[in-house]
């Protein structure tokens, strides 16, 4: 059976054409004249049935009635062919229709069969969300008496809320009244302090006034002992052993100046003291029982200061003779 068209008469034409140009027909050769088309086996076919035809034609001459004959019985043998290879491919084509169509119902029958599933599944979710519904349903009248509940509570809360506030303002007021009353408090020891910070001073001052005045009575009795010196060489001793005293005496005045200085940074403390104080309210009456003893002290050390001074002043009587001037005596 040919193939897509190539018969014995469309071989034969290219085979008459090859031999008109002088070339062998070959069977590449007439299919490559086919336009590369039909199937080597059916033109080797069709090129041995002309050339048994050319040598039979070749041995006794056909009369036209046996050539008509032999034309019918290829084009009828063509013709057979064709009409099975359209048979065939008919045939092929209605079995790929019905496979077409078996698949399909097939599919449709899955399809089906989905649909009745999802059907089932549908009534069963529908018989759930009913169920669900009236759940639903319950529930909101349980949450309906629920709010109830709390907006009573919310009212109680309010009510029990606005009581708290209440509270808490008076809580406020008496916070307010204590620390008005802590502040009056922290003024009045402030103004205590500036009190007795102002009477250590004035009496810081009095002792240097005393001080100055007692270095100027000393120069001057250093002044009359160099006069002494120049009048009575027998005293210069005497004078020498009284400028050491001398010299001791200007030793406690430094020992009393470094007390005071002492008593001055003790004072600085004490203030620092009272800053700190400011802060620990709580702790303000410890803190100012020590500062009252700090200043004490420092008043027990002025005290001392100045009876050395007069003890001073009395070794220089006892001695018969006015204290002499380091400076003065050197000189001399």
């Amino acid at each position: 059976m040919a193939r897509g068209g190539i018969n014995k008469a469309v071989v034969q034409k290219a085979r008459t054409a090859l031999l008109a140009r002088g070339e062998h027909p070959s069977i590449d050769a007439v299919r490559i004249e086919l336009g590369n088309t039909g199937s080597k086996t059916t033109i080797h076919r069709y090129l041995k049935e002309l050339e048994e035809a050319d040598h039979g034609r070749g041995t006794a001459p056909a009369t036209l009635s046996d050539q008509l004959a032999n034309l019918v019985a290829q084009m009828a043998a063509e013709l057979q062919d064709e009409a099975r290879a359209a048979v065939a491919l008919e045939r092929e084509q209605l079995a790929q229709e019905r496979r077409g169509y078996n698949d399909r119902i097939h599919q449709l029958e899955i399809r089906n069969q989905q649909l009745e599933a999802s059907c089932i599944g549908l009534t069963e979710q529908l018989q759930v969300a009913q169920q669900g519904l009236q759940q639903e349903q319950q529930l909101r009248q349980l949450a309906e008496v629920e709010a109830a509940r709390l907006q009573q509570a919310e009212r109680d809360q309010a009510t029990r809320l606005q009581d708290r506030e209440g509270q808490i303002r008076s809580l406020e007021e008496k916070h307010q009244h204590a620390r008005d009353a802590l502040e009056h408090y922290r003024q009045a020891s402030k103004d205590q302090r500036e009190q007795e910070q102002r009477r250590h001073e004035a009496q810081v001052q009095q002792l240097q006034v005393e001080l100055r005045h007692l270095q100027q009575t000393l120069l001057v009795k250093q002044d009359e002992l160099t006069l002494l010196n120049r009048d009575n060489a027998r005293l210069l001793t005497e004078a020498r052993q009284q400028q050491k005293d001398v010299q001791a005496l200007e030793r406690r005045l430094e020992q009393g100046q470094r007390s005071l200085a002492d008593g001055q940074r003790a004072w600085a403390h004490a203030e620092q003291a009272n800053s700190a104080l400011r802060e620990r309210c709580d702790t303000l009456q410890g803190e100012v029982t020590g500062l009252r003893e700090a200043r004490a002290s420092q008043g027990q050390q002025v005290q001392n200061l100045q009876e050395r001074l007069v003890e001073a002043l009395m070794q220089l009587k006892l001695l018969g003779h006015p204290p002499a001037d380091v400076g003065n005596t050197n000189r001399t």
